[in-house]
Order: structure tokens, then sequence, then C-alpha cells
């Protein structure tokens, strides 16, 4: 993580715009003191299919859908 100071960064925004995009975090100093962090944007939705993807094979159907000893209707759709 790189620290630059505010006018450092006003002055070449793109560029450190440019790190963060690459995945770098970069934090914001005034006087020497750190007062934000710029970070890269999750990829939130890459991370729930790397979570599910690693649930396959793990998950069964009786662990999400208790049987009721109720007999279904499939013509019908209910019990």
């Amino acid at each position: 993580m790189s620290k630059v100071n505010v006018t450092e960064l006003r002055q070449n925004l793109p560029a450190y715009l440019a790190r963060v995009q690459a995945g770098e975090a970069v934090e914001v100093t005034v006087h020497g003191r750190v007062v934000a962090r710029i970070v890269p944007e999750e990829d939130r939705a890459g991370h729930a299919r790397e979570w599910l993807k690693s649930l396959r094979g793990k998950a069964r159907v009786g662990d999400v859908i208790s049987p009721t000893g109720a007999r279904w209707n499939a013509e019908r759709g209910r019990c």
C-alpha cells in the first residue's frame, strides 16, 4: 500500500486512480497523518460465485428441505 500526500494526489489523480484500478490500495495523508484510503472495488458477485462453487457437491436437498411427511401432488402443485 502506497502513501501519497493530498497535494500530490490532486496533481496526479488519474495516475493514482489507475493504480487503484490495477488493484493497489493508496493511503492519503495530510501533514503526515493518514486521513483516507482509496481501495479497489470488490467483485461481490465474483466472490459469491466462488463461494457457491465451493459448496457444490457438499449440499444435499435434505439439508435445505426437511421431509414433512405430507404427500405431494405434482399435478395440482400442492399437498
